[in-house]
């Protein structure tokens, strides 16, 4: 078996009709998951990317599917596309946003509730109504019972806590409560908590690596462009930021990343 020299991270956020910043059509992406599926990918978790950090082997084509925050719209149209095709994605959810009551529709099963733009989507967060717009715990149970999603840690607040706080130590502390109320939150609904952290807006420093180690989370994913080679650096995971395209826009990116030569040349060029 060829085993995979580099794992591309990709990196979504909504995948809705609504266009907007950091959102990706139905249709285009079923036309990328359609594109992995007869292409002979395996979409992995990320304890298998961690594996393939310390050494251990993967197949040749595997590729990392990552979702950021916990849109409404991850559960009505990338839910049942990615079971459509058996193929997973990690979700790191903002678990201070997850609400409760029960799951709503998703594509194939009736009347699908409203997925807005990514900014309507911030403006409802912050008017107290984030219900409307993010996903509940009864639709991350769906999720996972289905295989489609596995979900990891993406704070509580989502609060760029260096923006906030002055006082390197008060903020110290602020980041570390987050966090703890993350990991929390993860264990009494899930039943379980993974050492994996996605950063708010990608933003980290020392002092944020070394608060996450605290808390317990050893493998911290960036916005910082690029694939994952064996022995990287697992404090600062590199990842692909997607676009609104199909599938030869896919297929092109992944042709670069999986081989290391050619994705370093390719982040020096552009």
């Amino acid at each position: 078996m060829k085993t995979a020299r580099a794992v591309p991270v990709l990196m979504y956020h909504h995948v809705s009709p609504s266009p907007g910043l950091v959102t990706i059509t139905p249709e285009n992406f079923r036309a990328q998951m359609g594109w992995l599926a007869g292409n002979g990918y395996t979409t992995i978790g990320c304890d298998d990317l961690a594996g393939f950090i310390a050494g251990k082997p993967l197949p040749a084509k595997s590729v990392l599917l990552t979702f950021d925050d916990g849109y409404l719209d991850n559960y009505v149209y990338a839910h049942p596309i990615l079971a459509e095709f058996g193929l997973k994605a990690a979700l790191f959810v903002i678990t201070g946003r997850i609400g409760d009551g029960p799951a709503r529709a998703c594509a194939g099963e009736g009347t699908l509730p409203d997925t807005p733009a990514h900014n309507a989507c911030k403006a409802a967060v912050q008017a107290g109504r984030a219900d409307a717009v993010m996903l509940r715990w009864s639709e991350v149970d769906r999720m996972r019972a289905a295989g489609s999603f596995e979900f990891h840690s993406h704070t509580h607040n989502h609060t760029r806590w260096d923006q906030v706080e002055a006082d390197p130590d008060r903020r110290q502390l602020m980041l570390v409560d987050d966090l703890t109320r993350s990991r929390a939150t993860l264990q009494a609904r899930l039943g379980h908590v993974t050492p994996h952290l996605c950063w708010p807006q990608g933003y980290f420093d020392d002092a944020h690596i070394d608060a996450a180690q605290q808390c317990g989370f050893s493998h911290l994913y960036t916005v910082e462009r690029g694939s994952v080679l064996p022995h990287a650096d697992a404090s600062r995971i590199r990842r692909i930021v997607t676009k609104d395209r199909g599938a030869w826009w896919l297929g092109s990116r992944l042709a670069i990343y999986r081989r290391p030569w050619l994705g370093q040349l390719y982040e020096r060029r552009s």
